[in-house]
């Protein structure tokens, strides 16, 4: 965690205290449960998001654990009793959970996580897991549309001093680099996860010197290998570009030097840069730069580029670290299953919204790839089924139960994969360049490009085995005659 003196293992909803101590006083502690987290709508009207924060989750876990200070805190709320204080001074986690690969491409109303623990092990973690998937999803998902509207070029997370906070800031950068940035400003980022960091001046060092070319001569000279210089301090085509040349020449040069780049983080940054890129060429500096800053999001990055804009670096601040188009992601985390003599009884929750009722029982969520490789749908199975994709596999689409349809000539992966294991991480953490290195490639080979568009992207199919819906609507049918 950010802070080593920190114990986060508070950070959850006080009911799941209360919760759990009337399971402990009700001698239901042992009690197996299974609950899943899965979301009901992408961001943005997305056509897919990205699941990130999952080494957050098994740091959590791994340390959880109540000191005296927050058992006497609990005693003073005068709700608990002694015995179920008692037991959280032993308390670690002991449950299973299964969850996709950090990195994995998703998609609404499937477990992208299953917890199957004791009850009141699943029910105290249940605040932790959401908060690090809801954030970190919903960053790295935003990123990527960023990443997806600069075609190629590079993109650099500036956001921390508009984050919420500096944990928001810190691990926000973390789900940007996931999501395909490729720098940070956020100092702690970098050294935490070793994400490149990148960064130059603000307009405080020019405006701190005399005049502009001062402030620029200065900063060359003490980052000759490494200079891009802050260009709309005070008049980009007047003055910032015309200085900028000028210190390339008369400073960089005599030293054997090239000047980097020139930043503009102001006015019309299509316009400015098209002017900016023929007087740095008309001056023998085609090699120099041009990166841009100021409220960028995927939409002004595409509207700058369609209108020519000659930007080779965007930086990208407070509409990505508050993904502020929509800054709600929205996963849940719902009981699905509750064991009854030694056998997992389904769950389902019923409500007047139909997107709100949930998918029932213990499940296996499965990747359906065609001939070529393509991801043309998931497929939600109930847990030990055995399906056979050798000859064609019946499915129901539960927006259109009533077609008969079939998955043929086609491969499948199953999704989730062992996380915990009674209690146990054995789960194989990569490193957050493996994890970036899998979003790109399940992006370029896997996902259909009609999926990634910005406006009305391809709705990817969500499907059940008849096994499973046949459940599922049992279970409806049982509730509405009670």
């Amino acid at each position: 965690m950010q802070h080593n003196e920190r114990n986060l293992s508070m950070v959850m909803d006080f009911y799941e205290m209360t919760m759990s101590n009337g399971f402990f006083e009700d001698k239901n502690q042992h009690a197996k449960v299974a609950f899943d987290v899965f979301y009901r709508k992408n961001p943005d009207k997305a056509g897919f998001s990205i699941f990130a924060g999952l080494a957050q989750i098994i740091e959590y876990i791994t340390n959880l654990h109540f000191e005296k200070e927050d058992i006497a805190y609990l005693k003073e709320q005068n709700l608990f009793s002694d015995g179920f204080l008692r037991y959280l001074e032993n308390f670690h986690f002991t449950g299973d959970i299964y969850a996709f690969p950090e990195g994995t491409v998703m998609y609404p109303n499937e477990p992208v996580m299953t917890v199957i623990a004791p009850l009141i092990d699943a029910q105290l973690i249940e605040t932790a897991i959401l908060l690090e998937i809801n954030h970190q999803s919903l960053i790295a998902t935003k990123t990527r549309r960023i990443v997806k509207a600069a075609k190629g070029r590079s993109v650099s997370d500036f956001g921390a001093r508009r984050a919420h906070n500096m944990d928001a800031a810190v691990y926000g950068a973390r789900a940007a680099y996931i999501g395909g940035a490729t720098s940070t400003a956020t100092v702690l980022a970098g050294k935490m996860f070793d994400i490149p960091v990148s960064g130059t001046m603000a307009h405080s060092w020019v405006m701190y010197f005399n005049d502009e070319y001062t402030a620029f001569r200065k900063y060359a000279q003490t980052y000759p290998d490494a200079a891009v210089l802050l260009a709309d301090t005070y008049d980009v085509l007047e003055s910032g570009v015309p200085n900028a040349i000028k210190t390339a020449k008369e400073v960089l040069e005599p030293m054997g030097k090239r000047l980097k780049g020139i930043r503009l983080d102001s006015g019309d940054l299509a316009y400015l840069s098209k002017r900016a890129r023929k007087m740095l060429d008309k001056a023998g500096l085609a090699d120099c730069k041009i990166i841009v800053s100021n409220s960028l999001d995927e939409y002004t990055i595409t509207s700058i580029l369609d209108q020519g804009g000659c930007i080779d670096s965007f930086g990208v601040g407070e509409r990505l670290i508050t993904s502020k188009s929509e800054p709600v992601f929205g996963a849940v985390y719902k009981i699905v299953a509750v064991e009854e003599n030694g056998v997992f009884q389904p769950r389902i929750k019923i409500s007047e919204n139909t997107e709100k009722i949930t998918n029932p029982g213990l499940k296996k969520v499965y990747r359906i790839y065609d001939k070529e490789g393509n991801a043309i749908a998931d497929l939600l199975a109930k847990s030990g089924q055995v399906l056979d994709f050798t000859k064609p596999l019946r499915y129901v689409d539960p927006v259109k139960p009533w077609k008969n349809r079939f998955f043929e000539n086609c491969t499948a992966k199953e999704l989730q994969i062992p996380v915990f294991q009674n209690g146990k991480l054995v789960y194989s953490q990569p490193s957050i360049n493996e994890i970036a290195d899998y979003v790109r490639h399940q992006l370029s080979n896997e996902i259909w490009e009609e999926e990634q568009r910005f406006e009305n992207p391809h709705n990817h199919y969500m499907d059940m085995t008849p096994e499973l819906y046949e459940e599922k609507m049992n279970l409806l049918y049982e509730a509405r005659a009670e």
